[in-house]
């Protein structure tokens, strides 16, 4: 494997326990799962779904909800991965100052300025999303985000992103012809 730009060739066990321990306490929806079972979901999905085995993305997968749903800052993504890592997980972060109304549409923008790193991991976020989701109203904001998340993902031409958006289309056709149950 080889090293980050700081010479760890253990970057994304590093991001591993630096999730485990922001998320530690919280819980998925479902009120049962640790939440830290979707961010190592999602650097799984970027592994071996979408076949990327870069340590730096795989690290921002692990980390790319830390800034926005713990108490972790750009700094403690910086200080523990570096600047690489902190940059692509701090893309990854909503603005919560921002009212509801402006909040998604700043965030597609935010998304779209992100490299194809930004992108691959926020593809596989809505593939685990979704992967996680029950029939019915969350299931169809689970569709309308992936959908959000390929259209900013063709938008880039960045052919990295063709195969995980086809397969994402796969998991929407997938769920989306499954049965509603309410």
């Amino acid at each position: 494997m080889t090293a980050d730009a700081s010479g760890n060739p253990h970057l994304w066990q590093k991001a591993a326990s630096l999730a485990a321990r922001f998320h530690v306490n919280q819980a998925r929806k479902d009120g049962r799962t640790p939440y830290v079972a979707h961010p190592f979901r999602v650097a799984i999905v970027v592994s071996n779904v979408f076949n990327v085995h870069d340590p730096v993305v795989l690290s921002a997968a692990l980390l790319h909800d830390v800034i926005e749903d713990t108490p972790a800052d750009y700094d403690d993504v910086f200080y523990a991965c570096g600047a690489e890592v902190a940059d692509i997980v701090a893309a990854m972060t909503k603005d919560m100052r921002l009212p509801d109304a402006e909040r998604e549409p700043a965030y597609d923008r935010q998304l779209a300025a992100g490299d194809w790193r930004v992108k691959i991991i926020k593809l596989a976020d809505v593939y685990d999303n979704l992967c996680d989701s029950t029939p019915g109203g969350q299931r169809e904001r689970c569709i309308d985000k992936a959908h959000r998340a390929i259209n900013i993902a063709l938008e880039d031409g960045d052919k990295r992103l063709a195969d995980p958006v086809a397969r994402l289309n796969d998991l929407i056709t997938e769920f989306a012809g499954a049965p509603v149950h309410n």
